[in-house]
């Protein structure tokens, strides 16, 4: 697919995905507790290359400080961070071309290039704040906005590939089931990060409460978050029954149809962590299918969204290339 796109587009597109990678790195940190693997923000105890070993730590830091695993996971995800840092510098330079032909496409560029340098002085605020939980969701909510408005650029940029026709009964639906899914997966991620937070402080006020008791100790918040779940399943089941009866266009389908696995696997995750007392590799993999549910279920609405209507030719319906 690559080959056949112009220099905007591949990097747009590598874009796109090293940044879901780095949600997916992110979401490691937290579970392995490696938030403060590294004390000290742009450095790693003192250095652009932290230390081996206790041995090699600068004096100035308490060996206590230092894990050697949780100081190597945090530094590469800064290292992730940097990469994507200079991916989004290059999309953005990229963009330039289409400041007059497509000005949504340099303007949502550029957003993202502004943003992503906020993240990066965010991140050091986390650290200096020695995890505060409400700047870590703020750290991770602004990656899910940078990581859609590349998904925006890169749907306008290649909106002419994406056309597709509609009825317009059909389009309203879909763009209300897509429309409804996307803002209750961002409620719902909202909710998460609450959920997230009442553990960091169990955690951190009673670092030696057994894991099993973690569940029972959260307060009404994760009560809405569990059955609110239930709610957007059963939305995302309608709306793979939805583009499989009444939808012929290839690309719609898949959208749907990827939602919902998304969101089967996001419950059957959150049934895990409940069932075994919230593993850290299941928040990582919650983490990440919120994040793929949230931008695929964006990219369906935009879809639809500019979407044509199909043409009316006496009593029939002709569709073009895309289907209905």
């Amino acid at each position: 697919m690559l080959g056949r796109l112009n220099a905007y587009q591949k990097s747009a597109v590598i874009t796109v995905f090293a940044t879901l990678f780095l949600i997916l790195v992110g979401g490691l940190v937290r579970a392995a507790g490696a938030g403060l693997g590294c004390p000290d923000w742009p450095h790693c105890f003192g250095s652009w290359i932290p230390p081996f070993s206790v041995e090699d730590l600068p004096p100035e830091f308490d060996a206590s400080q230092f894990n050697v695993v949780k100081t190597w996971i945090e530094y590469v995800n800064r290292l992730v961070g940097v990469a994507i840092g200079l991916l989004i510098t290059l999309t953005f330079w990229r963009s330039f071309k289409y400041r007059r032909s497509q000005p949504a496409v340099f303007l949502s560029s550029a957003a993202a290039f502004v943003l992503v340098l906020f993240q990066g002085w965010l991140g050091g605020q986390v650290v200096a704040s020695e995890l505060e939980t409400w700047l870590i969701t703020a750290h991770m909510l602004l990656a899910m906005l940078i990581v859609n408005l590349l998904v925006y650029a890169v749907y306008r940029a290649m909106s002419d590939d994406f056309r597709q026709n509609l009825r317009a009964a059909t389009r309203q639906r879909l763009l209300l089931l897509f429309g409804g899914l996307l803002g209750s997966a961002l409620v719902q991620m909202v909710l998460g990060t609450q959920v997230r937070e009442q553990i960091d402080h169990i955690t951190n006020t009673t670092p030696d409460l057994p894991r099993e008791f973690w569940v029972p100790s959260l307060d009404v918040v994760f009560e809405i978050h569990r059955s609110f779940s239930w709610l957007i399943l059963l939305v995302s089941l309608y709306l793979g029954w939805y583009v499989k009866q009444h939808v012929s266009s290839a690309l719609l389908r898949r959208c749907g149809f990827g939602v919902l696995t998304l969101v089967l696997a996001q419950v059957a995750s959150g049934i895990g962590m409940q069932m075994f007392n919230i593993p850290p590799a299941f928040q990582v993999v919650h983490l990440v299918l919120s994040a793929l549910m949230v931008c695929l279920a964006f990219f369906g609405w935009l879809v639809v969204r500019r979407s044509s209507d199909v043409v009316l030719e006496g009593a029939s319906l002709t569709p073009a290339a895309g289907g209905y």
